[in-house]
């Protein structure tokens, strides 16, 4: 089975490759689900307090860094 549609594969040339790649893309995209407006306001808020958490743990270990480098060698 996978010998012919390798030899079909190889039948086709570039452009009816190109075709055929361009209307599974197509096909594909329509299948996509897109978020309700509700839904989007509610992962975009999960990703900015996110982002704030770890920009605040991030601050805290460099704070925290920062003070022992300026106790060892200060």
């Amino acid at each position: 089975m996978a010998k012919a549609a390798e030899a079909t594969e190889r039948r086709l040339g570039p452009i009816a490759r190109l075709v055929r790649f361009v209307r599974q893309v197509i096909s594909e995209l329509r299948k996509v689900v897109r978020p309700t407006r509700q839904e989007l306001m509610t992962y975009s808020s999960v990703v900015v307090v996110f982002v704030l958490i770890v920009m605040a743990f991030i601050f805290g270990i460099d704070t925290l860094i920062g003070e022992v480098i300026m106790w060892v060698f200060g």
